[in-house]
Formats: structure tokens, sequence, C-alpha cells
């Protein structure tokens, strides 16, 4: 069985209920998580080394936090009031976890499925988006890791082009890859609104609302987006349902045209705007 998994975000209880509720078995079973690993939840680390013990039985992609804790790790960004990745950083197994997290996937298309932690804008192909994600796959799994870090971050261009190159190219698609919720017609990202949908600013809507956006007949499994809740829809699926506020870890198996969504509760771990 194949099942896609939303935002973790260091909720290791809830994880292992949810491994619990579907019989997981990892000689059997393939799990597929979706970003946002760790950080927020009360049991990063042990969400880490769990998730890294399960071998081959787990696909991980990075989401925004994850980027943040190597972040962190290479003294590139100061930890935030809520983080809670210190005790990684304390470990003694620290090196190993963070080499094992950046050697982790960006997007990834298996099961018929294209995955990725945040979305995909309009102008992008599965092909594309797939090979943008690798370009920066190289990038974090390369020795130039703590300088590319250093320019990662910042909200320009926020918009795609093919021309783009070098560190705006990466940053681009890392924007894309892992913060996109909202965007123009023409591709324009919105950094700033993370409430639901009908927070959008004028002339800005959900990536995959977007009218004529290349990647409409591919079916693309996402998380990310805890206020959009579980969309459940033929050909997508965003399946960030707020565990760490207190909402529901999400599973969907997959199997061709087959799924069933599984869900467990949480025990709030955040609180909404803090």
């Amino acid at each position: 069985m194949n099942y896609l998994i939303g935002d973790l975000q260091g909720c290791c209880d809830a994880f292992e209920r949810l491994l619990t509720r579907i019989d997981f078995s990892p000689s059997r079973d393939r799990l597929w998580l979706l970003g946002d690993l760790v950080n927020r939840g009360p049991a990063s680390l042990a969400t880490l080394r769990r998730l890294q013990a399960l071998g081959g039985a787990a696909t991980c992609l990075l989401g925004n936090h994850d980027l943040h804790l190597l972040a962190v790790a290479h003294g590139v960004r100061p930890a935030h009031r809520n983080d809670t990745v210190a005790p990684i950083l304390a470990a003694p197994d620290r090196d190993a976890l963070l080499d094992w997290l950046r050697q982790q996937r960006l997007a990834v298309f298996d099961q018929g499925w294209l995955m990725v932690h945040a979305g995909v804008v309009p102008a992008w192909s599965r092909d594309d988006t797939l090979a943008l994600a690798a370009e920066v796959e190289a990038v974090l799994r390369g020795p130039d890791l703590a300088s590319f870090l250093h320019v990662m971050y910042g909200n320009e261009p926020a918009r795609w082009s093919p021309h783009l190159v070098g560190n705006d190219r990466l940053r681009f698609t890392v924007n894309t890859l892992t913060r996109l919720r909202l965007c123009t017609a023409d591709g324009k990202i919105d950094f700033k609104t993370k409430e639901g949908v009908g927070a959008a600013p004028a002339g800005y809507l959900p990536w995959f609302e977007v009218p004529g956006r290349r990647t409409a007949d591919t079916p693309i499994a996402f998380g990310h987006w805890s206020t959009l809740g579980l969309l459940d829809r033929p050909t997508l699926l965003g399946l960030d349902t707020g565990c760490i506020w207190g909402g529901r870890l999400t599973a969907a198996r997959v199997d061709g045209t087959d799924r069933e969504i599984i869900q467990v509760e949480c025990e709030q771990a955040q609180k909404p705007g803090s």
C-alpha cells in the first residue's frame, strides 16, 4: 500500500498513532511524507530519527521548516521563539541526522502523483517541476550548502522566467516548492497570506485554481496550507490538516484512481497565530 502523509512538524506521537491505524508494515507499505517533517511540534528529534530509521519504506520531501532547520544548524538563521529543533542540534547524532535531511527530495513523481510540499506555479509542467527541484537538491547535497543557505531566503524574484539563472533561479524554485499558496494568473507569488482562500488579496488565487496551469492534468499532492484544510479532488490532494494546531494528521492511501483518507486526532502543540 502507498500512503501520502501531510505535515508532521515534529508530532511523533500522532505519527505513531497513524502508523498503527493503517497497520503499517515496512516490508509491505510505502510512505510518502509531504514535507515539514519537523519543528513546532513537541518531538522533532524523535520524528527525525523515526523517519531516518524507516529507510527505503519512506520517501520524505523537504518543507520550509526542514530548510529552516538546516539554516539554523549552519548559523544562517536564528532560531525562532516557537522552534522545537534545539534537541536535534544538541543530539549526539546531530550530524548524521542533518546529513540525512539534506539528502531528501523537493519533488517526486510516483504512483501517478506529483508530490511537493507547497505547490507548483502555473508556468511549470510536471517535468519542469522535477528538473528544477533536482537543481536545488544537488546544491543541498553538495559542498556549497552553507553558501547557498545564505542566499536562499528572500521574496525576489516573485515571478518565474525561464531566463532566471544562478541563485535567483534556485531561490524561486525553493519558494515555489516550499512556500507557495497564492499567485496571480501570470504566476506572481504572494508571500504574506497564510490564512484560507477567503483572505486572498485582489487578483490572487490558490495556485491550483489558476486557469491554464500546465499541471492541470497532473495529479498533485501537497501539504503546507493548514488553513486550507483537507482538499480531496480527483487530481488534487491537500493533506496538511493542522496537526500541530490540534487538528488531524492525514494520510491518503492511493492505488491508481482508488483512494482512502485516513486521519488521527492530534493534541494541540501550538496556538494559531503564535
